[in-house]
């Protein structure tokens, strides 16, 4: 299994939208890195729900559950989209200054690619984000 943190804006598309939902597309992503990474995923990855912008801090964890496909927001076809499940909010949201401040994560994509929308989390990241948001991994 593989772990991802995926980001959007709140005003856009918000945590409790996808919770309301029960299962999102994850659509319009337009940066070809972002995008190779969704063609990364696998059904049963774990992602990281970010909210981008407002907030800027990590609000729940959801799961991959269905691989890329063609976006349907893309008139031309070049993109591509993958469905997510939320499977539940953390219990302290996790801020992008609070993992700045953790040397353990000086690492981390957020902060090194920090407009990058969708990114890998590597697996010791992804256990001290947990812990900081008072979450199981």
């Amino acid at each position: 299994m593989a772990y991802w943190l995926m980001k959007s804006e709140p005003d856009v598309y918000g945590w409790d939208k996808l919770v309301k939902e029960k299962r999102g597309r994850w659509d319009g992503v337009r940066n070809w890195t972002a995008a190779r990474n969704l063609k990364s995923m696998k059904v049963g990855d774990k992602a990281f729900f970010y909210h981008s912008n407002i907030g800027k801090e990590i609000v729940g964890v959801m799961e991959i559950a269905r691989e890329a496909y063609p976006d349907a927001s893309d008139p031309d076809g070049k993109w591509v989209m993958v469905d997510v499940v939320p499977l539940k909010p953390v219990k302290t949201p996790v801020t992008l200054a609070a993992i700045r401040e953790e040397p353990k994560l000086k690492d981390m994509a957020l902060v090194r690619y920090a407009r990058l929308s969708v990114q890998p989390v590597q697996s010791a990241e992804w256990k001290i984000v947990c812990k900081m948001a008072g979450i199981e991994a």
